[in-house]
């Protein structure tokens, strides 16, 4: 069944100490921010983290207390010592019940024959009640729990399909449709401090975004979204009057968008 809830909060996991490091660079991030607002979804958060147990336990706790979370996180399912996703998220996500996943198994078996063992096997433990997500490149796969959070591997080649997989099952586009309208006014942030304060944060999404214009002339684009047509509508309009009235030049469009 394919999800469109009204409210559905994406967040992303990135693990690995190397990312922090600097001896390798993240292409995680981009690639699923890319996907989630081509099909209309909220991104809410992400998180760059090391691999360390109690830090990603409490990373996955802060997500899954999130009734409308769904999460993507990236690393750390292989079979070596500092892999530990599969262990943290059978804790936090089934109460430590993990299992030999059956079709896990036989797929590693059929990739790596005698190989699969000692180790490469230990990458089909996973928590009880797992699904699984394709590796168009060994075969080996990630998982996922609840139909919401998904986990895949730290090679962009072999996560981003699986990225893909979830997102086309169970995510495929956001049918609620959000209003968006904008406007450049010609003056700080600090100027518009006072009727940003009369917005309705529960209605209506508000996000202010300084810039400079002719010659450095200090200016702010002003963005309202919502459900609720009407709301933005309502807002929008208390910008542009309070322009008018304070004779602020106002242009109805986000400038940001010229470059």
């Amino acid at each position: 069944m394919k999800q469109s809830e009204k409210i559905v909060n994406f967040y992303s996991v990135i693990i690995g100490t190397e990312l922090l490091n600097g001896r390798r660079k993240d292409a995680h991030f981009s690639f699923l921010n890319q996907e989630l607002v081509r099909r209309g979804w909220r991104h809410k958060a992400s998180f760059v983290i090391e691999d360390e147990p109690e830090l990603m336990e409490n990373i996955y706790r802060l997500i899954k207390a999130d009734k409308n979370s769904v999460m993507f996180s990236f690393g750390g399912i292989g079979s070596t010592p500092d892999d530990l996703t599969r262990e943290v998220a059978g804790k936090v996500f089934t109460n430590g019940q993990m299992c030999f996943h059956k079709e896990a198994k036989a797929l590693i078996e059929k990739q790596f024959k005698q190989e699969a063992y000692p180790h490469r096997i230990n990458m089909a433990y996973l928590p009880k009640d797992s699904k699984l997500l394709d590796n168009v490149v060994n075969n080996v796969p990630g998982f996922y729990l609840d139909n919401r959070f998904f986990f895949t591997p730290g090679f962009p080649s072999m996560s981003q399909a699986m990225v893909l997989q979830a997102l086309n099952k169970y995510y495929e586009k956001n049918s609620v449709e959000k209003y968006r309208l904008s406007l450049t006014a010609g003056c700080g942030e600090s100027d518009l401090i006072d009727i940003m304060k009369q917005v309705n944060s529960e209605e209506v999404e508000l996000s202010s975004l300084p810039r400079f214009i002719d010659n450095n002339k200090r200016a702010t684009v002003i963005s309202l979204s919502s459900i609720n047509k009407q709301a933005v509508e309502k807002y929008y309009e208390l910008f542009v009057s309070y322009l008018k009235q304070n004779k602020i030049d106002c242009f109805l469009e986000d400038i940001a968008k010229r470059d």
